[in-house]
């Protein structure tokens, strides 16, 4: 039977906690990563330009935290990504559909949402569920 204790993941390659939460929870061979926005690592800023330029920082904030774990992209099941707009999803589907979905790979879960207000005023967030290794 797989270890089922809860351990925490964190990585000084993904923007650090902003809160009293994890960037990512490992239970057995299950990964749950907090939402990651365009924030960059090293400074804590947003990244300049717009949903394009913060789908990447977040999508790679996102592989940072899954690295950190012994995983990659192919291994995550699911996401939700969280749009200030939905105005913004095309061009955030283009990027994510790059990273999570490019030919031969099948693609994860996906939900996507509109949200009202993200954290440090981001135009994307997204979060992953991933399952392998442990």
């Amino acid at each position: 039977m797989s270890d089922q204790k809860k351990t925490a993941i964190s990585t000084k390659e993904a923007p650090a906690a902003i809160g009293p939460y994890s960037q990512a929870v490992r239970v057995g061979d299950m990964l749950f990563a907090s939402g990651q926005v365009g924030l960059e690592p090293a400074t804590g800023q947003m990244v300049a330009g717009g949903i394009a330029e913060q789908t990447v920082r977040a999508l790679e904030n996102v592989k940072a935290v899954l690295a950190q774990a012994g995983l990659d992209l192919s291994h995550v099941v699911k996401t939700t990504v969280f749009l200030k707009t939905m105005g913004d999803f095309t061009a955030m589907n283009e990027i994510y559909a790059k990273y999570l979905a490019p030919e031969g790979v099948v693609a994860p879960a996906r939900s996507t949402v509109a949200a009202a207000g993200l954290p440090k005023d981001a135009l994307v967030e997204i979060e992953v569920i991933a399952k392998g290794g442990a």
